[in-house]
């Protein structure tokens, strides 16, 4: 197997990547090695062009190549949407429902994982909130239990200073059977049903 050494570097440093399994970072490596010499090195340069470039925006959190990112750059905003990493802010702007800032926490409180409030970005939001005049703070962290404990602990924090905090709403989605849901999905449903 000493011929293959670096074959298992590759997919060893594959399955080091959150999300990649041991089969899926062999078949990486093995596209890898199907595809020519300039994609490698495209491939390659691209990876030290991300950790060279992309750093974290001074205002906001998300990732960006300036000093700031482009939407914190953009828009002027008395409301913060929080979120737990970058990628909720993708999502969030692919559906066209906001239109104002963002703040990325970079992970929420776990202390499964050892993470409390001093661990993930919270500082510098309590910062902003002050020092913008935010009028309110939405919390779009997952309806799972770290992020519950991490949108009570934002409230906590915010409330006293007389910002509106609010919680995206949870329950059913759209296109869902009741039949099919289960007790606990229903049950936050009806709680946070609207007038219509």
């Amino acid at each position: 197997m000493d011929n293959l050494k670096t074959i298992n570097t590759l997919i060893n440093c594959f399955t080091k990547l959150s999300g990649i399994g041991y089969k899926m970072a062999e078949r990486c490596a093995y596209k890898i090695i199907e595809k020519d010499e300039a994609f490698a090195k495209e491939f390659a340069q691209s990876i030290l062009d991300v950790k060279r470039n992309v750093k974290l925006c001074a205002k906001c959190g998300n990732f960006c190549e300036g000093e700031l990112c482009r939407i914190c750059e953009t828009r002027k905003s008395d409301v913060i949407c929080v979120v737990k990493d970058p990628r909720d802010i993708i999502s969030l702007e692919k559906s066209g429902a906001f239109s104002g800032t963002y703040h990325v926490l970079h992970g929420v409180i776990s202390p499964l994982d050892k993470k409390g409030p001093n661990d993930i970005n919270l500082k510098s939001l309590v910062l902003r909130v002050r020092d913008e005049k935010i009028r309110e703070v939405i919390i779009a962290t997952n309806p799972d239990v770290e992020g519950e404990a991490t949108a009570s602990y934002i409230a906590s924090l915010l409330k006293p200073a007389g910002v509106l905090v609010t919680r995206l709403a949870t329950g059913l989605s759209l296109g869902t059977n009741l039949e099919y849901a289960d007790g606990i999905t229903l049950g936050v449903a009806i709680t946070n049903r609207v007038e219509i």
